[in-house]
């Protein structure tokens, strides 16, 4: 009867709990080397039974009362429950001893006193059994982003009692997909601004802009190469890697989690946004890996219609988006609370199926035996065609003429959202929402090609990984080949009438077609295919919408700008290297340029 109640609360907002009182404890847990670590733990006040602890480790600081915010908002659903939670700064950060390595490396096995992340988890979790009464002999984890990250990183040699970890946005490869590269073209203002945040000692700075729209300053700034010169003066070491490890080499792959992460012996839950702008790739490729040793099942994945972290907060809409009700709140009540009390209490039963994607376009969660799924589904080639049509027929055409045009200009770069473009992280900077933006700003651009279809005759549920395969041409010697897949909404739409909706984007960096480890110069007027994952979707489509295909070869400020013409280094590029090409998107039969799309036949 018990379990029946607490059913029912979860469906009803009317249920939701009390606030908590909290026994709270202060310490400075030692990890292995001797560097002490701050941690709050707070203790649930008269606890009917032994509890759990529930841990998150951050370098963002849990002072000035955001431990407790965080307990009211984030984990109030798991509060309920009954937790007893651990909130701890990393090693150099906040009140932590030590010195702070940006995504420390993990450590060497031969050397027993060797730290990494990983270590300073298993410690913790170990003085915490022996310190902190009231404790039933089981750990769970959990983090957002940076906190994903260090949850994945315990997870490659985890302590006994670690029973359950969700792994959430995490990064996973920092050069192929995440925060600071994708496939190897650089996130400039992203990269420059959070590195100004992290590497100032163990309290965050936020960089102080002089011009409101950073399309301006990052544009007035000049080439790459003026950014130590002018302002980290090699005082900032991630800076520093970006500029001596321009490739693929040992220095990323080292950090990479599908090199250093192929199993986990603890149930994982990954957590994935559609539209997080930061670590939409990590969840996804951590998962991706684990499942390939998942012969016990311990791997599973969410994906929801979140921007980063979106989860934690309120999910009824992303910017001008409605989803039908509130989906982060879906998800802790529904899905995070009942994982952690499975594994960590032996409460409820495991009701979790392999995948689970909400399904936007219709609003709906939709179980899946795998992801990508692999029953039900058809993969459909849609060609670019003449005067801007987007056609699931293939091409006839011969002729060598066959194609779209635009001049890609360093000097006057397409912004990657509407302007002004606010510092990321000042209040209200819109960078939270932009992967939704209208796409109609750039629209009529010279310098954007454009292909939409018809409209619908039904609905087109597109599910799993979409590719673009793009032949083209550059009179330059590099490129960058930006792609974007659209739902484009119907002029008679009441509430969102003609809006262009982005379902999946990537860049890709030409000279990287043959190989991250070794780029290639491009030879001019030469026509390369280049295959450009643009990422899974789980989309309806809807009769009456159309589906639209830009391709870019600028996204400023979010992407530096390819001088497109050969250099070794573009972060000591000059600022002559810098020059316009004409950029070639062909469309015959012999170079079919099409996106290809695992459409549900079910």
């Amino acid at each position: 009867m018990k379990m029946m109640v607490i059913g029912a609360c979860l469906a009803l907002a009317a249920c939701a709990p009390k606030p908590q009182a909290w026994d709270k404890m202060d310490v400075m847990i030692p990890a292995r080397d001797g560097v002490k670590l701050h941690t709050l733990i707070f203790i649930p006040k008269n606890a009917p039974e032994k509890l759990p602890f529930l841990i998150e480790r951050s370098p963002y600081g849990f002072d000035n009362g955001r431990a407790e915010r965080t307990l009211e908002t984030r984990y109030k659903q798991l509060a309920a429950d009954g937790y007893i939670f651990v909130l701890q700064d990393i090693r150099g950060r906040y009140g932590s001893e030590g010195q702070f390595v940006m995504q420390r490396p993990v450590r060497d096995r031969s050397d027993s006193k060797s730290i990494d992340e990983g270590t300073d988890t298993y410690d913790t979790i170990d003085w915490l059994l022996k310190n902190v009464p009231g404790n039933n002999g089981r750990a769970g984890l959990l983090g957002i982003s940076y906190g994903g990250w260090l949850t994945a990183m315990a997870l490659i040699e985890p302590h006994p009692a670690l029973k359950a970890a969700s792994e959430q946005a995490s990064p996973a490869d920092m050069f192929l997909g995440d925060d600071f590269h994708h496939n190897g073209a650089f996130r400039l203002s992203y990269g420059f601004e959070y590195v100004s945040r992290m590497e100032t000692g163990k309290v965050q700075y936020i960089f102080n802009f002089d011009k409101f729209d950073t399309f301006d300053w990052y544009l007035s700034l000049g080439p790459l190469s003026a950014i130590d010169e002018k302002y980290f003066h090699g005082e900032k070491p991630t800076w520093t890697n970006f500029v001596n490890h321009p490739n693929y080499d040992s220095f990323w792959r080292g950090q990479a989690m599908n090199e250093v992460l192929t199993k986990t012996t603890v149930p994982n839950l990954n957590v994935a946004g559609w539209w997080d702008q930061e670590d939409y790739y990590g969840p996804m490729k951590i998962y991706q890996t684990l499942e390939k040793n998942d012969a016990d099942h311990k791997n599973y994945l969410v994906v929801g219609p979140w921007r980063h972290g979106g989860w934690g907060g309120e999910g009824k809409n992303l910017g001008a988006i409605d989803f039908g009700g509130d989906q982060s709140l879906y998800f802790r009540e529904k899905i995070e609370a009942p994982w952690f009390a499975y594994w960590l209490k032996d409460k409820g039963k495991l009701d979790e199926p392999e995948a689970m994607a909400f399904e936007t376009g219709r609003n709906t969660w939709e179980r899946y035996d795998a992801w990508p799924p692999k029953d039900g589904i058809e993969n459909r080639k849609l060609y670019t065609a003449a005067n801007g049509a987007l056609t699931f027929d293939a091409p006839r055409d011969t002729s060598e003429n066959a194609f779209d045009s635009y001049l890609s200009d360093p000097a006057h770069p397409v912004p990657y959202r509407h302007r002004p473009i606010p510092p990321t992280y000042s209040r209200d900077s819109g960078w939270t929402q932009w992967l939704v933006e209208d796409q109609r700003f750039v629209d009529q651009r010279v310098d954007v090609a454009t292909w939409s279809s018809e409209p619908l005759k039904s609905d087109v549920v597109v599910s799993g990984d979409v590719v673009a395969h793009v032949f083209a041409s550059t009179s330059g010697e590099d490129s960058d080949w930006i792609v974007k897949l659209i739902d484009v909404y119907p002029e008679n739409d009441e509430k969102l009438p003609g809006y262009e909706l982005m379902i999946a984007d990537e860049v890709f960096r030409a000279r990287f077609r043959n190989s991250f480890e070794k780029p290639e110069r491009v030879e001019p007027d030469k026509i390369y295919e280049y295959p450009v994952d643009i990422h899974s979707a789980d989309h309806a489509f809807q009769q009456g919408h159309r589906i639209m295909l830009q391709v870019q070869s600028t996204w400023f400020p979010l992407i530096d700008r390819n001088p497109q013409t050969w250099v070794e280094n573009i972060y000591k590029a000059p600022a002559s290297a810098y020059r316009a090409a004409t950029q070639k998107i062909f469309r015959s039969a012999k170079y079919a340029t099409y996106v290809e799309l695992p459409v549900q036949t079910r």
